[in-house]
């Protein structure tokens, strides 16, 4: 039973990383109607790890980008390279903050607070609405925009604010260029999430004795495959101006997981 409710929450990960419905929220509304009793540092590092499967995925699709961003880093020169690695640098600061400081709140909202993820599906939605409405000009991101863009991301560390939802979003208000909004928020996303993935290590979180490795490798596998499929599927979508779909959906389930948490 425990590697069915791994699977399905893998899928859940893997599908709703990259669509603009909010994974983390996603998740915690699934944990609950499966009935998972994880709480606390095994509840946060299921979360933890299934994120880090599709940041694994976000990194095959976009190798060619993460090679380009590396090598931006290494090779010291003022190019295209270097200036798009240190906006992705720019718009990790705000999360990167956020994490840090308030680590113990962040873990507090992910016990099954199934209340505020549907409010926040409901917000995630208002802004998927308006970013279908905005017109595209076709613009770059610029260090400004990488800034404000990540602390839409840090905003989205809140269980049912979509972070992808919430970043392309907020790019495209910005009058971003659609496709590239898409590339910047799912590449801007992978080095906290190793960085989460490596303070876990050192703080000795992940311990022998308390984690549940089968669930845990399949759960990642399944989030993985999936995350593969579905940032393929996004990038199409999000070229297409497709975004109120995504709105709608998100004031659905947003009202049933409010009404489910009431009743």
């Amino acid at each position: 039973m425990e590697i069915i409710k791994a699977i399905i929450l893998g899928i859940v990960q893997g599908l709703t990383e990259f669509l603009p419905v909010s994974s983390s929220g996603h998740l915690e509304i699934a944990k609950a109607i499966l009935g998972n009793e994880d709480v606390g540092e095994l509840s946060m590092m299921t979360t933890v790890v299934l994120h880090f499967a599709t940041a694994l995925s976000t990194i095959v699709i976009f190798r060619k980008d993460v090679a380009e961003i590396l090598r931006g880093l290494f090779q010291f020169k003022m190019n295209d390279e270097l200036l798009f690695s240190l906006k992705i640098i720019l718009s990790m600061i705000p999360a990167a903050f956020v994490g840090f400081f308030f680590e113990d709140i962040i873990d507090s909202f992910f016990n099954h607070q199934i209340l505020l993820v549907g409010f926040m599906l409901l917000l995630t939605g208002v802004v998927l609405l308006l970013a279908d409405k905005a017109k595209n000009t076709g613009k770059g991101v610029s260090f400004k925009n990488a800034f404000i863009i990540g602390i839409a991301q840090a905003i989205a560390i809140l269980p049912g604010i979509s972070r992808s939802g919430s970043t392309i979003g907020t790019s495209v208000l910005l009058g971003i260029d659609r496709e590239k909004s898409a590339r910047f928020s799912f590449l801007m996303v992978v080095p906290l999430i190793f960085g989460k993935i490596a303070k876990d290590l050192l703080d000795g979180a992940f311990t022998a004795d308390n984690i549940p490795v089968v669930s845990l490798t399949v759960g990642f596998i399944a989030a993985f495959i999936t995350g593969l499929i579905a940032c393929t599927w996004m990038i199409a979508i999000v070229k297409k101006s497709k975004l109120t779909y995504f709105s709608i959906y998100c004031f659905i389930v947003g009202t049933i997981a409010i009404v489910w948490s009431m009743v």
